[in-house]
């Protein structure tokens, strides 16, 4: 059965979307931007400080149901510009210490709101 997830621990969901939604078995959280709890976007920062933000953000939806970034399966990187690659990938290793996830990386024409780079997780919740 579907759940919702929420936390004050990650940016708010200003939609028709949910933070994260999992069944018991995988959840998958909603596109993270960089922002802040209190919905600062950090756009005019370097990539890497964007990033580190938006994976410390799935990281805090994950933490909320007792789960860490070592239970993601897959990550979907969005970055505004392919040549943030390197710097976007420098930051997001030091996530993941042992056994990364599956990920994928594009550009896409537009972040949301302006951002250098989403994120998005799916991991298993069982």
């Amino acid at each position: 059965m579907k759940r919702t997830i929420s936390t004050g621990d990650a940016p708010a969901a200003v939609g028709a979307y949910s933070q994260a939604a999992t069944n018991g078995e995988v959840l998958f959280t909603a596109g993270q931007l960089p922002l802040t709890t209190d919905g600062e976007l950090l756009d005019d920062e370097p990539v890497s400080v964007q990033t580190e933000r938006a994976l410390s953000n799935v990281e805090a939806i994950l933490a909320s149901e007792g789960l860490d970034m070592g239970d993601v399966l897959k990550m979907t990187i969005y970055l505004d510009d392919i040549e943030d690659f390197e710097e976007m990938n420098e930051t997001y290793a030091g996530f993941f210490d042992e056994d990364p996830p599956a990920r994928s990386a594009i550009e896409v024409g537009n972040v949301p709101k302006g951002a250098a780079i989403e994120v998005e997780a799916i991991a298993d919740a069982a």
